[in-house]
């Protein structure tokens, strides 16, 4: 008994540092909670995180019933969810990087209320095919029916993943979101700061796109 809580711990932590190595990295989940932070302040970067935190427990849903996996079996349907991910965030890219100029009022993000940053927030998260190949490929990994309900093991780590998103993406919100009023004095900081994270946006659809068909296919 004592040994396999030991080994049930161990593996706990072990997800706990993969889970922050995956979210650590800039892509698209990132890039979005910058641009409503820079676009609405702490009030939609924060919402931001809110509504990708959301779309992270629906994907513990999803991998806990099988239908992360059922996804995966049926490649057009992969291939369709990914490019419709990658496009929706390389749109607001280029409405980042076409309305630079007047940051506070660019097409889709600074204008939506935090209902609908909250909702775009957990579409970005469904959409990613990151997350649907880390749900396929290493969650099930972590689930054991030897170390208790599986229920409970999904709700564990569900937490595991939200607090680890809470902290990373809600910082980058926070940070990003104390710079609006300074670019709203900065009238040439504001252009760069917003075509600069246009194009990283465009290049984080671009570069999850090519992956998710990669390994799709």
């Amino acid at each position: 008994m004592d040994n396999l809580l030991l080994t049930h711990t161990s593996h706990l932590w072990l997800f706990t540092l993969m889970v922050l190595g995956i979210i650590a990295v800039p892509g698209m989940d990132m890039a979005y909670v910058v641009a409503s932070a820079l676009a609405g302040g702490r009030k939609l970067g924060l919402a931001a995180v809110a509504g990708i935190v959301g779309g992270g427990m629906l994907h513990v849903v999803m991998a806990t019933l099988g239908l992360g996996l059922l996804l995966t079996l049926y490649p057009l349907a992969f291939t369709v969810l990914l490019l419709a991910g990658s496009l929706y965030i390389a749109w607001i890219g280029w409405s980042l990087w076409r309305g630079a100029a007047a940051l506070g009022e660019v097409g889709a993000v600074p204008r939506l209320t935090v209902r609908q940053t909250v909702w775009r927030g957990a579409m970005s998260c469904l959409m990613n095919p990151k997350a649907y190949v880390f749900m396929v490929a290493v969650f099930p990994q972590f689930v054991r029916p030897d170390y208790g309900p599986l229920g409970a093991q999904a709700v564990l780590m569900g937490l595991i993943i939200a607090s680890t998103q809470i902290l990373i993406y809600g910082s980058f919100a926070w940070g990003a979101g104390s710079l609006q009023q300074w670019l709203r004095r900065n009238p040439a900081a504001q252009v760069a700061i917003g075509r600069g994270v246009g194009v990283l946006l465009m290049l984080a659809a671009g570069w999850t796109g090519w992956s998710g068909l990669h390994i799709a296919h």
